[in-house]
């Protein structure tokens, strides 16, 4: 009996197969096993054609489900996850860098801007971030992503201050950072100190040069990172609160 096509219907007994069932029917009838393989799609995309994101691991167990790696060519998604409840999360890792370059946040209660770099333009970014990863290549031997993936899961803070009123008095508490909020403090402060050590006359480094060291000294855990000390105080603040 040949096989029959995906749109035909068998009929066996008075009753209506489908093929899935006609296959197991053969199988029944003549013993023998058929297996139907599934085409199964093979993407081997490399960020900016250039670096394998298939080979980086997150060493904070906390943070995988929060650092999406998915392999992509261009990370530039247009804000077409942003459905979703915790939308940022399904941005690739290099994206959420790159918008956080383009608006670098607050500092205090106000807006924080320091150089004419951070101005919202893409491809601006984009040579900004490939020149950081190729400095970053060249200095440790190793893939960028997955220093900036080190930086990220080292440099974040894991406890915070939040303040509570009780009777009219207001007094800090410390609790414990989400580690959503953790990616974001971390991407903030990087940012921040790469432009700032860009902007300081006495440093005298391009934008590039002030991003990789960032990175570099900030997955290392070096008090000269500023993502580091912010970090470091923060929790020192949040220590002296319990």
């Amino acid at each position: 009996m040949p096989r029959p096509r995906k749109t035909e219907i068998v009929k066996k007994g008075g009753k209506k197969f489908l093929e899935k069932d006609s296959l197991k029917a053969e199988e029944k009838d003549s013993g023998i096993k058929i297996k139907i393989k599934k085409k199964k799609p093979v993407y081997d995309f490399k960020l900016f054609n250039k670096w394998n994101v298939s080979e980086v691991n997150v060493s904070d167990v906390s943070l995988q489900p929060y650092i999406n790696l998915s392999p992509v060519l261009v990370p530039r998604s247009h804000g077409r996850n942003i459905e979703k409840q915790f939308w940022k999360s399904k941005k690739n890792i290099v994206e959420r860098l790159l918008n956080k370059l383009m608006v670098a946040g607050h500092k205090g209660k106000k807006h924080w801007r320091t150089s004419n770099i951070n101005t919202g333009k893409t491809t601006t970014i984009y040579k900004i971030i490939i020149n950081s990863f190729n400095i970053i290549e060249s200095k440790t031997k190793k893939n960028p992503v997955q220093v900036f993936v080190d930086a990220l899961c080292k440099a974040c803070p894991k406890e915070g201050i939040a303040t509570i009123e009780y009777g009219g008095v207001r007094y800090p508490k410390a609790v414990d950072i989400s580690p959503q909020r953790r990616i974001d403090l971390a991407l903030r402060w990087i940012s921040q100190g790469a432009y700032a050590s860009s902007a300081n006359a006495k440093t005298k480094k391009t934008i590039q040069q002030a991003l990789a060291d960032e990175i570099m000294l900030a997955a290392q855990r070096d008090q000269k990172s500023n993502c580091v000390t912010k970090t470091i105080e923060l929790e020192r603040q949040a220590a002296a609160s319990r």
